[in-house]
């Protein structure tokens, strides 16, 4: 009788460790290190723009040359616009996922697994209207 009851608490324990073995797994798998390679590399805009220009493009390159040094590292690309893109919110989230699409497709088309880029328009930001709110941040977890 004693052979019963421990049987099945020694199936429930196998379970318990199997799951904790898959759930480690997971973790392992999704987990991203809490700050990013160095450098960032920030792509500037003109305003109402979601444009390329020479400077722009040499910094997604550098981004690239990274990212594929760096091939099981996700890359997070974060796109902003500043408030004078229209004034309302919704123009502004719109720009900057403009923005952050046009950067990524562009580290695509340069040789970065599209698979490894996730997108982050965060539209407007504070109340600055210079250039540093017109930009795409590219960073390399």
């Amino acid at each position: 009788m004693t052979h019963l009851i421990v049987a099945p608490r020694l199936q429930v324990h196998r379970r318990f460790a199997l799951l904790g073995i898959v759930l480690a797994g997971i973790a392992a798998c999704t987990t991203t290190p809490a700050e990013p390679l160095e450098p960032t590399y920030i792509v500037f805009f003109t305003p109402f723009s979601a444009d390329l220009d020479d400077g722009a493009r040499g910094v997604i390159a550098d981004a690239s040359r990274a990212a594929q040094t760096a091939s099981g590292h996700r890359i997070v690309v974060a796109g902003y616009a500043d408030r004078t893109a229209g004034g309302s919110p919704a123009v502004n989230q719109t720009l900057s996922k403009l923005r952050t699409q046009v950067v990524a497709d562009s580290l695509v088309a340069q040789g970065v697994d599209r698979g490894r880029i996730v997108l982050r328009p965060k539209g407007s930001i504070g109340g600055d209207p210079g250039v540093e709110s017109r930009r795409v941040a590219i960073e390399i977890y």
